[in-house]
C-alpha cells in the first residue's frame, strides 16, 4: 500500500514511476529515486504516513483551487477558463483586458472526473498578449488573480534557407583576441549572406561565464542564461576604446597578437584590463543616457547578475562556497556588499550593454547583406549549479537534482549534466517570469532561436546527487504552458525556432512542437527508417533544421575515418569492444556511402571508398562531404545547417560527450584537413569550402 501511495504522489507530481528505454524496454524506477525526487520537490515522504498525509493535502488543495497560477490560450480556439464550484466558489470573474477595460464573464456549470466546475468563456475576438482573470468570493472578502496569455496560435514556417553552423569561439580572425567575437560573427555573416546566400547563421550560447578564473569551457554549462559573455566582445568596437590615449591603444592592440589558441582565462585577463580602461573613459551624455536606458529595461536581474559577478571577484564564482549570509540573494547583507562593490556592480552592468550592442549589431550586418533570418542563437538547456541564475532564482531550482539524459545507443552509460532543473511549480508559480525574460533577452537580437534538449518544455532526466544517470526518472513540465510562452515570446521577435529533438523524445512532443511551429531536427547520421536502413532524402521532415552532423560528434571527415569510435575507446565510454563498434560503423557508413552513389551524388563506388578508408586514405574525403551536402539539398527541410568545420574539412570534433579535461572539449580552434590554422579572413580563398558549398551555392538539384 505504501509503495502504491508513493506511485500515485509522483505522479501527481508529474514524476514518472516507469518509463521505456532507449531499447523500448519497460524500466521501473526505484523507490530511493522517486523519495528523492519528491523530496527535491518539497513532498515529505519520510514515512508512509507522511506519503498518504501529503497526497491528500495536495489533491485537496489542486481541487478546491479557484485559479492555477497562470492561464493560457490560443488565439482563434475557443477560450474557457475553469473554477472549481462548490462551497468556496467563485462569484464573479472578470477580464481585465491588456488593451484597457475590463469584462465580466458569465459561466455554465459543467460535471468533469475532477467534480463540478463552472465554465467561463473569453469574449470572441479577445486579442494576443498578457490580460489578467480576477476571481471574487464575497463570502470571504478575497479576490484571486491570474495572469491570462493568449499566443498566436503557431508561428510563421520560415522560407527555405540554408545557412552556416558554427561554434563562434573557434573562429578567431587575425584581429580577435585569440578567440572568435562579436565582430567575427559579424564579418562571417555579412561574407557568407552576400558571396554566398547563406539565410542565417547558428551558432553555440554565447551566455555569460565566470567573471574570473578559471572559466567554464562548455558554452552548456553557463553562469546565466539571460546574459552574455564578455569573452566575446570586441574591445576595439566600444565606442570609448577611441578616446584611450593612443599609448594605451598600441599596448592592448600588441595582445590581440598574444594570444592564438583557445585559452579563455589569459583572453579574459587581456580584455578584461583593456575593458576596464575603456570603461573609465568618460562618456557623453547621450552615451550615459543610453547606459541608463538599458540599466532601466533589464531591471533587477541586470543588477542581481552584476552583483553576484562583483561578489565572484572577492569569493570566487561559485556562490555555493559564500560566506552563508551571501548565498541568499535576499538577503539584507548582499544588499550592503552591493553599494560596497558599487563601481565593480556599475563595471558588470556596463559589460552587459557593450554585448547588447554588439550583438545588436551583428544581427543588423546580417540582415543587412541579405540574410532573411540572420544570427540564429542557441539556448542551453541549464546552467552550473553555481552560476548567477542559480543564486538569483535559487527558490526556481530542485535542490540535489542535475539534469542528464538516460543511456542511449550513442551514450550507453547516460549522461549527467551537472545541472539544477527548474522546479515546475515553483516555476508556474512565479508566472514563468524567469523562463520568459531569458527568452526574451535570447530573441532580442537575433532571427532565430535553436533550443537544446527541446524536450526541456516538456520533461528532463533528473539524476539524484550521488547516484548514475541510469538512476534518475522523468520530471514533466506543464507543456503547454512552456510552449505557449516559447511561442508568445518568438512571435514578439519575428523570430524562427528550431527545437533540438534528437534522443529519446515522447512520441508526441514532435506533433506538439510541429503544431506551434517549432521546427525539428534532422540529423543525417541518425536519419533511418524502421528496418534501420537509410531515409530517403525527399521523406525527410519539412518542419525541421537538417544538419548532417552535430558538435558532439566528429565533423564529416572525423566520422569516415571513425574516429569517434576511437576516441571513445581510449576513453573508456564503450560498453562493447571497439573492434564490434568500428564493424557496425564501417557497415552504417556503407549504408549511406549506397544511397549517395545509388543518387548520382558520387561517381566512386561505396566499396572503393571504404577501402581506402580502411587504408587511412583521405583521398575521397572532400567528395563524400560534397555528396552528403547535397543529399541536405534535396531534403524538403525549410532549414539545411551546414557546419563550418565540414566545410573546412576539419576531423576534430568539439565536444566528447562524458568527458571534462579528458578531451580538450570546446577549446579546439578552426582547422583545415592538415590540422593547419583556419582563420576568417582565409575563409573566402579556400577551394574546399567552396566545394562543400556548391549545392547550396549553386542551383539546388
Amino acid at each position: 500500500m505504501a509503495d502504491a501511495e508513493l506511485n500515485r504522489l509522483a505522479q501527481a507530481h508529474r514524476v514518472a514511476t516507469r518509463y521505456q528505454d532507449w531499447r523500448g524496454r519497460d524500466t521501473e524506477v526505484s523507490d530511493d529515486t522517486l523519495k528523492a525526487v519528491l523530496t527535491a520537490l518539497g513532498a515529505d515522504v519520510s514515512t508512509p504516513t507522511a506519503v498518504r498525509d501529503t497526497l491528500a493535502r495536495l489533491e485537496e488543495e489542486r481541487r478546491t483551487r479557484l485559479l492555477p497560477p497562470i492561464l493560457f490560450q490560443r488565439a482563434g480556439r475557443p477560450g474557457a477558463v475553469r473554477i472549481p464550484w462548490g462551497t468556496r466558489g467563485a462569484d464573479e470573474v472578470w477580464l481585465d483586458m491588456s488593451t484597457g477595460g475590463s469584462v465580466e464573464l458569465h459561466g455554465t456549470t459543467v460535471r468533469t472526473p475532477e467534480g463540478l466546475l463552472k465554465q467561463y468563456h473569453l469574449p470572441a475576438g479577445t486579442p494576443e498578449g498578457w490580460h489578467r482573470v480576477r476571481v471574487r468570493v464575497r463570502s470571504q472578502w478575497r479576490e484571486v488573480t491570474a495572469p491570462l496569455l493568449i499566443t498566436p496560435q503557431r508561428l510563421e514556417p520560415p522560407s527555405r534557407a540554408w545557412g552556416l553552423t558554427t561554434q563562434l569561439y573557434s573562429v578567431r580572425s587575425k584581429a580577435s583576441w585569440g578567440m572568435g567575437d562579436l565582430h567575427d560573427l559579424a564579418d562571417l555573416a555579412a561574407w557568407s549572406g552576400k558571396d554566398l546566400g547563406a539565410g542565417f547563421i547558428l551558432v553555440n550560447p554565447l551566455h555569460a561565464t565566470e567573471p574570473v578564473s578559471p572559466i567554464t569551457p562548455s558554452p552548456y554549462s553557463p553562469m546565466s542564461r539571460r546574459f552574455a559573455s564578455p569573452l566575446y566582445l570586441r574591445v576595439e568596437d566600444v565606442p570609448e576604446y577611441g578616446a584611450l590615449p593612443a599609448k594605451e591603444r598600441k599596448r592592448f592592440s600588441a595582445k590581440t597578437q598574444a594570444h592564438q589558441t583557445l585559452d579563455r582565462d589569459t583572453v579574459w585577463a587581456a580584455k578584461r584590463e583593456a575593458l576596464e580602461a575603456v570603461y573609465a573613459v568618460p562618456r557623453s551624455a547621450g552615451r550615459q543616457d543610453a547606459f541608463e536606458w538599458y540599466r532601466h529595461r533589464e531591471g533587477a536581474p541586470l543588477m542581481a547578475f552584476a552583483t553576484w559577478s562583483a561578489l565572484s571577484e572577492e569569493h570566487g564564482a561559485d556562490w555555493r562556497h559564500w560566506p552563508a549570509e551571501l548565498r541568499d540573494a535576499d538577503n539584507p547583507t548582499v544588499a550592503y556588499a552591493a553599494k560596497r562593490l558599487a563601481d565593480r556592480v556599475d563595471f558588470h552592468a556596463w559589460l552587459q550593454w557593450q554585448l547588447d550592442e554588439q550583438l545588436a549589431q551583428a544581427q543588423k550586418v546580417a540582415r543587412d547583406s541579405g540574410m532573411p533570418i540572420g544570427i540564429v542563437h542557441d539556448l542551453a538547456v541549464g546552467v552550473h549549479p553555481g552560476s548567477a541564475d542559480a543564486w538569483m532564482y535559487r527558490p526556481m531550482f530542485a535542490p540535489g537534482m542535475s539534469v542528464g539524459a538516460p543511456p542511449d545507443e550513442f551514450n550507453q552509460r547516460g549522461q549527467d549534466w551537472g545541472q539544477p532543473p527548474w522546479h515546475p511549480e515553483r516555476l508556474a508559480e512565479a508566472a514563468y517570469l524567469p523562463f520568459r525574460g531569458m527568452l526574451a533577452a535570447a530573441l532580442r537580437h537575433g532571427g532565430g532561436l535553436r533550443l537544446d534538449h527541446a524536450m526541456q518544455v516538456s520533461r528532463l532526466w533528473w539524476v539524484p546527487e550521488g547516484g548514475s544517470p541510469a538512476d534518475g526518472t522523468y520530471v514533466s513540465y506543464d507543456r503547454e504552458a512552456m510552449l505557449s510562452t516559447l511561442v508568445w515570446e518568438a512571435s514578439q521577435a519575428g523570430a524562427v525556432v528550431v527545437g533540438e529533438d534528437l534522443g529519446t523524445v515522447e512520441p508526441d512532443v514532435r506533433d506538439d512542437l510541429a503544431d506551434r511551429g517549432v521546427l525539428g531536427t534532422s540529423l543525417l547520421w541518425f536519419e533511418r527508417d524502421a528496418l534501420g536502413e537509410p531515409r530517403k532524402p525527399e521523406v525527410w521532415r519539412e518542419a525541421s533544421l537538417a544538419t548532417v552532423g552535430t558538435h558532439d560528434m566528429p565533423p564529416i571527415t572525423g566520422v569516415l575515418h571513425g574516429d569517434h569510435v576511437e576516441l571513445r575507446d581510449r576513453l573508456n565510454l564503450l560498453t562493447r569492444p571497439a573492434e564490434e563498434e568500428l564493424a557496425e560503423h564501417l557497415e552504417q557508413l556503407s549504408d549511406w556511402l549506397r544511397v549517395l552513389y545509388e543518387e548520382g551524388m558520387l561517381t566512386t563506388p561505396p566499396e572503393e571508398i571504404l577501402q581506402a578508408i580502411q587504408n587511412e586514405s583521405t583521398a575521397h574525403d572532400a567528395d563524400v562531404t560534397a555528396a552528403l551536402h547535397a543529399l541536405l539539398a534535396r531534403t524538403p527541410a525549410r532549414l539545411l545547417g551546414i557546419s563550418l568545420a565540414d566545410a573546412v574539412g576539419e576531423r576534430r570534433t568539439q565536444n566528447q560527450p562524458g568527458t571534462t579535461d579528458e578531451y580538450p572539449n570546446w577549446r579546439v580552434p578552426l582547422a583545415d584537413a592538415n590540422g593547419d590554422p583556419v582563420f576568417l579572413e582565409d575563409l573566402p580563398d579556400l577551394p574546399r569550402l567552396r566545394e562543400a558549398l556548391a549545392p547550396f551555392i549553386s542551383p539546388h538539384p
